[in-house]
């Protein structure tokens, strides 16, 4: 039971690598391919990485603590890197894709303006 379990952990964390890949290829500007780059690559590291855990808390009998360490840290940092790394391209001056709709961080930024 716990092969099955572990196995789809790997084949739903390969699934989002894979599908991260391939948003980070055709997406057409930065904040979408970002988006694409942080959350399903996070989603698919953490699960190989939880499948990883359960295959040696329940086959080799070891409880590593690296490995919940390095989830947790995968979980923390990979959408916060993404959000600074996207609000440095907005400061920067990078522009959105020209079907974009609207740009709700640049209406933030401009009721701030006016408040001070």
């Amino acid at each position: 039971m716990i092969e099955i379990i572990i196995s789809l952990l790997l084949i739903i964390g390969t699934f989002f690598i894979l599908s991260s890949s391939i948003g980070v290829l055709r997406f057409p500007d930065v904040y979408t391919r970002l988006h694409a780059a942080t959350k399903s690559a996070t989603l698919g590291v953490a699960s190989i990485m939880i499948a990883a855990f359960l295959f040696m808390l329940f086959d080799a009998n070891i409880v590593s603590g690296k490995l919940i360490l390095g989830i947790l840290f995968v979980l923390l940092t990979s959408p916060v890197s993404g959000h600074m790394i996207s609000r440095a391209a907005h400061h920067s001056g990078v522009k959105l894709w020209e079907k974009s709709i609207k740009d709700d961080y640049e209406t933030k930024l401009e009721s701030i303006k006016k408040k001070t």
